[in-house]
């Protein structure tokens, strides 16, 4: 039988690439965003070579976020592998200069969302003793820098979330994967500085990034490892990264 992935943040970046690289690997795809056209144009695309369906919905809603889940009709119901892609990043400021409305999107997206979604999806793959969750975290998780201090800490719940996971669900024939990617090309610059493309510009060059494609390449190979292979931990950098912050341009 076919498996059943569900994507949050599935409308860009690494979640759309991810249900692409899944959709490759023959899985039925639950997609999940807040954009309603970039959700329906990826499921159209992917129909070609899968079954897709769409939820829309904010994770940082959590009536939402059970509510969508819980409509899923019964053919879509039994999630193999949850694929938590969702999250964000606001302003890059030190502590004291801090927005607040930027700290409760970070916290909220990043580690309540993340919650709520996969609250609403473990207790049945703990029913069926079998499924395989994915926590997309980031290098911040592992290393606070400069002006990420509240971002930094919301990766490292997530790392934390990945951990405890583990030592719950185990027991219950559940795999918990946690990807910690470094500097990735995708819109995550662009919402950072608010917007401010050409700021955003500037942090991918004079080197080669990662893509989303290779993070989603990533996920497809945790996932579909033989079930008794867990790759638990995945640090991902770009060869020209040594560390947040440690970047090496030419020129």
């Amino acid at each position: 039988m076919t498996k059943i992935a569900l994507i949050t943040g599935a409308s860009s970046g690494i979640g759309a690439a991810t249900a692409r690289a899944l959709a490759k690997s023959n899985y039925r795809l639950i997609l999940c965003g807040r954009r309603a056209e970039r959700l329906d144009a990826l499921a159209m695309e992917l129909s070609a070579i899968t079954e897709t369906t769409t939820l829309l919905f904010d994770v940082r809603k959590s009536k939402d976020v059970f509510e969508q889940i819980g409509s899923l009709p019964d053919a879509w119901k039994a999630i193999d592998v949850l694929v938590n892609s969702a999250g964000n990043a606001h302003g890059l400021a030190t502590f004291q200069e801090g927005n607040i409305d930027d700290w409760d999107a970070m916290i909220d997206g990043n580690v309540k969302g993340l919650l709520y979604v996969s609250r609403a999806i473990v207790p049945g793959m703990v029913e069926r003793k079998s499924g395989h969750i994915v926590n997309l975290s980031s290098v911040a998780g592992k290393y606070t820098y400069p002006g990420g201090l509240v971002y930094c800490a919301s990766k490292k719940a997530v790392e934390a979330i990945s951990e405890g996971m583990r030592l719950d669900l185990t027991q219950h024939g559940i795999r918990v994967t946690n990807v910690a990617p470094g500097a990735v090309e995708t819109e995550f610059s662009l919402v950072r500085f608010k917007g401010d493309s050409e700021r955003a510009k500037k942090t991918y060059e004079g080197y080669t990034p990662l893509y989303a494609e290779d993070i989603a390449s990533a996920i497809a190979y945790a996932v579909t490892a033989p079930a008794h292979v867990n790759l638990t931990d995945m640090l991902i950098y770009p060869s020209a990264q040594a560390a947040p912050g440690m970047i090496y341009k030419k020129g």
